[in-house]
């Protein structure tokens, strides 16, 4: 296999490890809408979807960005740009479409039948959020017709476009989250509580974050379609937002054997402990940059850095427990957090929007509003940051030339979400920011092209006609042509 081989299932917040197991289907349905309460459903959808960002495709996306390097199993592959679609079954089918989207789905039809608005709202705005992580991943895939179970066995691809844009019968992505976010402002029979295990029931966090999720999604087409991406942002910006630390939207796992957030068990617990290593070129780069959150986010077991670069095809280094691989700010002992999203993104995000869309606002002082929000969660003080944008001056102020403040932006989000490979990766290819030179040994399909998709997973593309066949690695989705 090569795809860690575990499958989530939570009920209230409970995690279970399992084999690889081929029990759900991405057509299934395997939850009953007439006897699974609301409450029941949405931690099964938030760990779920926290799960699929921080599983396998994390794995996938630090490895190819270089944050991580691959020394065994899948990473070692990925390291080299050479996947398939073998790579992420898993992912499609038990985690995102088997997963996180049924329950979203099925809570949403559940709150509806009885008048629970406060449910369907964040099903709305969660439900977006998963296949917004599938269109960023694959590109065209099952949207409008997904999720019918026995109704629809094969349902059409909607173009990547569509689904961000909506058409006459095509609900776009950012139309969802208002929905979403109106439901929020209705009157409700039910509210969450403990079973909302990233806000406990605070509706006005979810609006928040419901409302940063739409400047996520523009931002991911900004390049793409600037005049709709700055429409969204400036009405966005007309609302709340996640502003600072504290309202980020985390999904906590748990720091006992099999209650784990992935990242944890494959950093530090199972035996796929022994495919990464951090990446030389990784290290390189904040030791340029003289940053400080380098031992918060990597660790040094000799009291050196041991790495090795990407796509090395030598000896490891020995013995295996001095290798550095992600801190506890990653890995929490277990319990994460996994971010899905946050203050600083919002605030690079910002000043990428300035600079690149004439949003109105002021660029460096966003700029630097996401460096100081970044450390200060890595756990610096205030008058550590103080002292590093005092000593490292040139670093934490743009220049005012496009291109050269655009690259600052993004190689400082890049280092911000640490942990995070998917957010990175995407980063990556919309913009090409940050500068990453060719990893060795490179092969795939395109030895010059570090992967732009995953390719579509080889079960559905057999027993759905409505696949294409060679929707290769190298094929940018449409956000990035």
């Amino acid at each position: 296999m090569k795809t860690l081989n575990r499958i989530l299932l939570v009920v209230a917040v409970v995690f279970t490890a399992t084999s690889c197991q081929e029990f759900l289907d991405v057509n299934e349905n395997p939850n009953n809408p007439e006897s699974v309460t609301p409450d029941l459903l949405l931690p099964t959808g938030l760990t779920g979807t926290a799960f699929a960002n921080n599983n396998e495709l994390n794995r996938f996306g630090s490895t190819v960005i270089s944050v991580t390097a691959g020394a065994g199993g899948s990473p070692a592959a990925y390291d080299i740009y050479d996947i398939d679609g073998d790579d992420f079954g898993n992912q499609w089918r038990f985690e995102l479409y088997g997963g996180a989207l049924i329950s979203f789905e099925e809570m949403i039809k559940s709150a509806d039948a009885i008048g629970a608005s406060a449910y369907s709202g964040i099903g709305k705005i969660m439900k977006a959020y998963a296949f917004a992580l599938a269109t960023d991943t694959w590109g065209d895939i099952p949207y409008s017709q997904a999720l019918l179970g026995l109704e629809n066995t094969q349902p059409v691809l909607d173009s990547q476009e569509d689904i961000y844009k909506g058409t006459d019968q095509i609900q776009s992505l950012f139309d969802l989250v208002r929905e979403g976010i109106a439901d929020l402002d209705a009157e409700s029979t039910a509210v969450p509580g403990q079973d909302d295990v990233a806000y406990g029931g605070d509706l006005l966090s979810w609006k928040k974050a419901g409302y940063t999720l739409m400047l996520k999604m523009a931002n991911t087409i900004s390049v793409k379609e600037p005049a709709l991406a700055t429409s969204i942002i400036n009405e966005v910006l007309q609302n709340d937002l996640i502003l600072s630390n504290d309202e980020d939207l985390n999904i906590n796992f748990g720091t006992s054997q099999g209650s784990y957030a992935p990242v944890h068990e494959w950093t530090n617990i199972s035996t796929f402990a022994a495919d990464l290593i951090i990446s030389t070129r990784f290290v390189n780069l904040l030791q340029s940059k003289n940053d400080p959150r380098l031992p918060i986010f990597v660790t040094a077991p000799t009291g050196e850095f041991i790495t090795i670069d990407n796509g090395f095809a030598g000896q490891r280094p020995l013995p295996q427990t001095s290798w550095s691989r992600f801190n506890t700010y990653v890995t929490g002992n277990g319990a994460g957090p996994v971010r899905l999203l946050t203050n600083f993104q919002r605030a690079f995000i910002m000043a990428e929007s300035v600079v690149r869309l004439g949003i109105a606002g002021d660029a460096n002082a966003f700029y630097q509003e996401g460096i100081r929000a970044s450390m200060s969660l890595a756990g610096l003080t205030a008058a550590q940051i103080d002292q590093y944008f005092a000593d490292n001056s040139d670093e934490v102020n743009l220049t005012g030339n496009v291109e050269s403040d655009l690259e600052k932006i993004l190689t400082q989000k890049y280092i911000a979400w640490t942990g995070n490979g998917i957010e990175q990766w995407t980063d990556w290819r919309r913009t090409g920011y940050p500068t990453l030179a060719p990893h060795q040994n490179a092969g795939g399909i395109d030895p010059n092209q570090r992967p732009l998709r995953a390719q579509y997973v080889s079960q559905e593309v057999a027993r759905n006609p409505n696949f294409p066949n060679n929707i290769f690695s190298n094929i940018p989705v449409w956000w990035n042509e």
